[in-house]
Order: C-alpha cells, then structure tokens, then sequence
C-alpha cells in the first residue's frame, strides 16, 4: 500500500492494512537496528523537533534515538525550559519552532487534543506522543509489535490490560491496534477505574483479576496514575496492590508462556513484583526495543520513505 497519511495523531482512524505497514516498516527499521553502525541515511537534510510538556523517559529518548538512527537533525525542547513559563501559548510556541522549518514535530501533552489543535495550525507532520488521557498511538503499536514478535500472531489472543484503565492513553491505542488486529481483550481495574463505555469497543470488562489473567496470553500491567486523579478511586495503594498487583499466584492463572508487559515506568510492589518484571516472561524492555524501530518506521513514513528507500 501507500502511506497518504501526513499526520500520526491517534490509531482510532487507522486501517488494518495501514496497522500492518506500520510493522512491516518497524520489522525493515529493526533489521537497522542489528547492524554494526545502526544509522542509515534515509532521514537526511530532515528536522525533528520533540516538544514534551510532560515528564517522558522511554518515549522522549526513543523518538531521538529513532531520528538520528535514520540521520535527521533532532531537536528538543522541553517545557521548563521554554517560553511558556514566560505566558507563550502553545501555538505561538509551535508557531515559532514551525519558522525554523523542521519537518516533523513530535508533541507529548498534559491536555486531550493538543496534537489534533496544532495539526490544523501547522504545516510540518505532527506525531502525538500521548495527550491527556486520549491516546499514545506509538506505543500502541509498539505493543502490538511486541505482541506479534513474541507470539508470531495476535489474532485470536487473550489480552488481559490491569490497572488505571480510565486515565490510560495506552489502553485507548491498545484498543485500537490491538483489537482491530483480531486480539480478545480484556480490560480490568477498580469499579472506579474502569469506563464502561469502553465495553463498546468489543473489550470485555471485570473487576476481577482472576478472571482477566486467567488463560491470559499477554498481560500488560498499568501503574496507577495519581498526577491524573483529583480525588481517591480506591482506599489505599496497599489495598488496591492486594487485590489488582501481578504476583506469581495470579500469574500461574495464564498461560504457561504467557508474557507480561508495562508501558512503564513501573511502580515495583504496587502493580508488578520484582521477581515477575525481572522474569524470562517479562517483555517490558522489549517494549523499549520494539519502540525505538516503530518510531522509526513513523518518522520514515511520514518523511515520505518507501520500504525500498533504505
């Protein structure tokens, strides 16, 4: 197929087939990736500005690895230290950094929308890399590809996604890559923590932890976000570790080869154990890996590159 897309804003818009040319793409950048000198100059002469108005580790770094990997000039820009602790609004500051002439910006946001806004302002590309509690649709596919490299397949898999399922943007693109690619899902949290017009989307939902990891092919946990919640969704972190963490008990409920995945970071004791992020099942810095090749399969699309081109 051909990429006609020239913004990356969420997955809920996203094809199948466009789903699958992401991987396809992420599979060429990750073969990159193995070399020697893990650089190719496909993104040469581009410009890549990563605007962060939120603490970021993995994605932040994993966007910068990804562009000099393809050798673009990266360019970051992190709100503290930007005009906008002078009053500068976020389109006059997009507006700015747009006149310098880059050709991708790459935004994360504490407000829904913010990437869609700007994408109407702008005439660069904009990737959302997480806004509010919309959507984080890298990492959405970064999981599926993580899924897909474990498994050989997702169609057909039990996904059972624990946690902070109201205020999650993962569960949101999870939703979208996951789903449309044919998995089971499952969504399970606190009564207070779990919409239940996301049974809409085809994902069934239980409060029971029991029952969501039980025969379980994947499980990706979610730490609790409290920079999000204006007041108390459940009694205590101790209670709601107790009765929605991940400890070897409730795992051995999966599936003997089952994996276990986190977007990070992660609250160890609180939504994992030690022993299970660190375990042979664990696929969370396989995430990490996976990320780095599916933010260079995005940036390379975008910029206009064809699988024939690197």
């Amino acid at each position: 197929m051909e990429w006609r897309r020239r913004h990356v804003l969420g997955l809920s818009d996203f094809r199948p087939e466009e789903i699958e040319f992401v991987v396809d793409t992420a599979r060429s950048m990750e073969e990159v990736l193995t070399r020697d000198i893990k650089k190719v100059p496909a993104l040469r002469g581009k410009t890549v500005v990563n605007l962060f108005f939120e603490a970021s580790t993995r994605t932040r770094t994993s966007f910068e690895m990804a562009g000099k990997r393809l050798s673009a000039d990266v360019v970051n820009f992190s709100s503290s230290t930007s005009s906008i602790t002078k009053g500068e609004t976020l389109l006059d500051t997009a507006r700015n950094i747009e006149a310098m002439t880059p050709n991708i910006l790459v935004i994360r946001h504490y407000a829904s929308g913010a990437p869609h806004f700007l994408s109407r302002h702008l005439s660069c590309s904009i990737v959302n890399a997480g806004d509010g509690a919309n959507e984080h649709p890298s990492q959405g596919l970064l999981d599926l590809y993580t899924i897909l490299k474990a498994k050989g397949k997702v169609a057909g898999l039990k996904i059972a996604i624990v946690g902070d399922i109201l205020h999650s943007r993962v569960v949101r693109s999870d939703l979208h890559s996951l789903g449309r690619m044919g998995a089971r899902l499952w969504l399970c949290g606190p009564e207070t923590l779990l919409p239940r017009e996301m049974a809409r989307t085809g994902a069934t939902l239980t409060s029971d932890i029991r029952e969501a990891v039980r025969d379980a092919d994947a499980i990706i946990m979610l730490r609790i976000q409290l920079e999000r919640q204006k007041t108390s969704f459940f009694p205590s972190i101790r209670e709601y570790c107790r009765r929605y963490g991940l400890n070897r008990a409730l795992f051995s409920l999966a599936k003997d080869d089952a994996v276990i995945m986190h977007p990070g970071p992660i609250n160890r004791g609180v939504e994992l154990s030690d022993d299970l992020a660190d375990c042979d099942q664990s696929r969370i810095l396989d995430q990490v890996a996976s990320g780095v090749a599916v933010r260079m399969a995005l940036l390379y699309l975008l910029a206009g590159g064809s699988h024939a081109a690197h």
